[in-house]
C-alpha cells in the first residue's frame, strides 16, 4: 500500500468520533467461535471486532496499515481491561503474522491473494470468517468502488485449504449486499468445491 494510502487510512480514523459496535454477522457466529485460543483480525482498524473477541476470552492479535487505528484499538482495549495485540502491517506486502490462529476474521477487506495463506495461518479446525461487498452493492452505493468488491458468486472460489460451513451472498440488514462467509480448516486440508 502506498504511503498516500496509509495517510488517506490514518486521517480517516482521526476523524472518526466515538467507538463502533462490533460486525452483527460476526456476533451471529457466536456459537461457533472458541472460548479461547488465538485470534487474527485482518485489517481490523480501531479494533471493535477484534475487542469483541478479546471480551469473550480469546488472545487476539490486531494487523492494520493505521498507526492512528492502531493507537485507538490499543486506548480501548485498555478501558475494557482486556489484552490485544497490535501490529502495522501492510498487508499488500503480503506479510501476515505467523500462526496457527484458532480464527481469522478479514471483515470488510479485499485482498485475493491473501487467500492463499490462509490454511498455514489456520490451526486444524481453525475458523475463518469474511464478509466483502459484492458489485452488486453499487446498485445502491458509490463506495467501494468495482476494484474492491467481490463478483457475485466469486467468494467460495477463493477459497484454498478451507471447506464453507455457512455461505451467502445478498442484502444486509446494514443495507450493503455482501457474500459473508464461515469456513473452517481440515486436518487433511479439504477445499471448498
Amino acid at each position: 500500500m502506498s504511503e498516500d494510502d496509509r495517510q488517506k487510512w490514518n486521517q480517516r480514523y482521526r476523524e472518526q468520533e466515538g467507538s463502533r459496535e462490533p460486525s452483527r454477522f460476526l456476533q451471529s457466529l457466536e456459537a461457533r467461535l472458541p472460548a479461547q485460543g488465538r485470534a487474527l483480525d485482518v485489517a481490523g482498524g480501531s479494533g471493535h471486532d477484534a475487542l469483541w473477541l478479546a471480551r469473550r476470552g480469546l488472545d487476539v492479535t490486531l494487523v492494520d496499515i493505521s498507526e492512528v487505528a492502531l493507537a485507538r484499538a490499543e486506548a480501548a482495549a485498555r478501558k475494557a481491561g482486556v489484552g490485544l495485540r497490535t501490529q502495522q502491517v501492510d498487508l499488500e506486502a503480503g506479510t501476515l503474522p505467523p500462526g496457527p490462529f484458532d480464527v481469522v476474521l478479514c471483515l470488510n477487506f479485499l485482498l485475493r491473494p491473501l487467500f492463499a495463506a490462509l490454511p498455514e495461518r489456520l490451526s486444524p479446525g481453525g475458523l475463518f470468517i469474511f464478509a466483502q461487498p459484492t458489485l452488486a452493492n453499487l446498485q445502491r452505493h458509490r463506495h467501494p468502488s468495482a476494484r474492491f468488491l467481490l463478483e457475485e458468486g466469486e467468494l467460495p472460489q477463493l477459497l484454498q485449504g478451507l471447506e464453507a460451513v455457512s455461505y451467502s451472498e445478498g442484502w444486509t440488514e446494514e443495507g450493503t449486499h455482501e457474500a459473508r462467509l464461515a469456513a473452517i480448516r481440515l486436518a487433511g486440508g479439504v477445499t471448498f468445491p
